[in-house]
């Protein structure tokens, strides 16, 4: 029988004793697959480890709103290949931003002043759409709304394929996981999840449409990471699946070792276990961290972003790909006719991977729109100013957002009119310096919030603890998408998905920060 909504959750276990032994066995399943991250200040070499936050059941989520979000995967791959192909749009879009977001006009500041020398047309996307559910009230119906679209260092695809695992896992170990919910005890409610070896596949794609056998992938990783177990899960499926060698290095190792050859354009590292030995060939460099600006102490590392930027190496992501992922260009793309004009106009290139010009239909921007929620700019247009006012007289509805990735940057609510004031407070000094065009706030667009339903809870077991902690939760779906592409598309598709689930008094989302333990849904059948 079709719900209305979501099931009361978390089911009932018999005892106290029953709910510690689930843990148990959780938690020792998840150590043993490597569900784990290192502890704060690790050794080097690191000694030991604890495991990643888990939830200790599967969370219910629609099945025909999952499905929604993996079969439109697609069309937002090819979306965001045609973006970042655009120049001319990106300019449009980045130019304003680069005003007020240092960070922001330095990333394209420097792919402007590379990209007509670029040598490689091929680009790596390795994607993840994020989404809440959303409901206005108990009677409305559930809808799926997207929190943001992730162009680069889209995380925790190896940890989320083991988090599915150890759900299933318990499912057959345990007659009181099974049994206690009926949407528990049949393995269709368990969708499969490939994130870790689908993303593997990706990256092993863009190595052999390199066409170099010897060269290596690169992962540019950040200095003190504890979530190096989802990294290392990758770089093991590469040799253990693909035989592809792996090597890691942060910028500042980067800025050292670098051997560029002008002529070829290709990037050369030295093996770090034998000095004599040729330097071994990068065929593409896969970014696991330069997505905020602590990246970027100095400018030492920016001049090493740009000289990979030139190289013959696949990116993934390209300095494009990257600025496509923008939320200002999320806001733009929900203006009348911008969407249409990407998907729908027989001028764009052919990235429709198997899908020529045209291919793409009404339906598939119908279904692509109706994932998103209000968006506003934050500048002087009529859009603008009405994004404004709603902000200062409706503060409670919206949450203001920057250019920024990895959790922790977003204004929520009551905050936002005093940020605001704070904004115009800088402007007008720097008026007084002669800045007569800038806008602080265009830095930032205006999202509506998400509402997601009441009555879920979970378990919530932190790394590290030993008792799990019983709390209302909200639970935010990612699904995973890797595109090869130039010109042409080579290769698109769905690539697993993630669930991350954290108590609904945190407004914020990030797993590597602490406030979300990683998930895996349960599908349940919703009108």
């Amino acid at each position: 029988m079709p719900l209305n909504s979501l099931p009361p959750w978390p089911p009932s276990l018999p005892s106290s004793a029953h709910l510690q032994h689930l843990q148990t066995l959780a938690v020792t399943h998840a150590l043993a697959h490597g569900f784990t991250h290192l502890p704060a200040n690790p050794s080097d070499p690191p000694t030991h480890a604890t495991a990643a936050p888990l939830s200790l059941f599967p969370s219910p989520f629609p099945r025909h709103l999952f499905e929604l979000a993996t079969e439109i995967q697609t069309v937002y791959n090819a979306l965001y290949a045609r973006i970042a192909l655009d120049w001319g749009f990106l300019d449009r879009v980045m130019g304003g931003v680069a005003k007020v977001d240092s960070f922001q006009g330095e990333l394209w500041r420097g792919w402007k002043a590379v990209r007509e020398e670029l040598v490689q047309p091929l680009q790596l996307g390795i994607f993840r759409s994020d989404y809440l559910l959303h409901s206005l009230s108990s009677l409305a119906p559930l809808e799926l709304k997207q929190v943001e679209f992730n162009t680069i260092s889209s995380s925790f695809g190896a940890l989320s394929q083991k988090a599915s695992e150890t759900h299933r896992y318990l499912a057959k170990e345990t007659d009181m996981f099974f049994d206690s919910s009926p949407y528990l005890s049949t393995f269709d409610n368990y969708p499969l999840n490939d994130a870790l070896t689908s993303i593997a596949q990706g990256l092993a794609e863009g190595w052999a449409a390199y066409g170099r056998k010897d060269a290596v992938v690169l992962f540019v990783v950040q200095d003190g990471e504890r979530n190096v177990f989802d990294q290392w899960a990758l770089q093991y499926e590469l040799m253990e699946r693909h035989g592809i060698k792996t090597v890691r290095h942060t910028f500042s190792e980067l800025d050292n070792l670098v051997q560029f050859d002008r002529n070829s354009k290709r990037i050369y590292l030295p093996d770090p276990l034998a000095d004599l030995v040729q330097p071994r060939e990068v065929a593409v460099i896969y970014y696991r961290s330069a997505y905020t600006p602590t990246d970027y102490p100095g400018p030492g590392e920016w001049s090493t972003r740009l000289l990979l930027e030139r190289s013959r190496a696949i990116k993934c992501p390209s300095m494009a790909l990257q600025l496509a992922g923008a939320k200002k260009v999320q806001q733009v793309l929900t203006e009348p006719g911008v969407l249409e004009d990407f998907l729908l106009s027989p001028d764009r290139p052919d990235v429709g991977f198997g899908k020529g010009a045209g291919a793409f239909t009404q339906e598939d921007v119908d279904n692509i729109r109706k994932t998103w929620i209000g968006l506003w700019p934050m500048d002087n247009s009529e859009a603008g100013q009405e994004g404004y006012r709603l902000a200062m007289t409706q503060s409670s509805r919206f949450v203001l957002k920057p250019q920024r990735e990895g959790g922790g940057n977003n204004i929520y609510r009551s905050d936002i009119p005093q940020e605001l004031k704070r904004l115009e407070q800088q402007q007008h000094q720097q008026q007084q310096y002669g800045a007569r065009d800038v806008m602080p706030r265009e830095a930032y667009i205006l999202m509506e919030l998400i509402t997601p339903p009441d009555g879920v809870g979970n378990w919530l077991v932190r790394g590290g603890d030993n008792k799990a902690r019983k709390a209302d939760v909200v639970s935010e779906l990612g699904v995973f998408g890797v595109a090869l592409f130039g010109p042409e598309g080579v290769v698109n598709r769905e690539a697993g998905f993630l669930m991350r689930t954290k108590g609904r008094e945190s407004d914020e989302g990030g797993v590597a920060i602490g406030i979300s333990s990683i998930d895996s849904p349960v599908l349940v059948d919703v009108v």
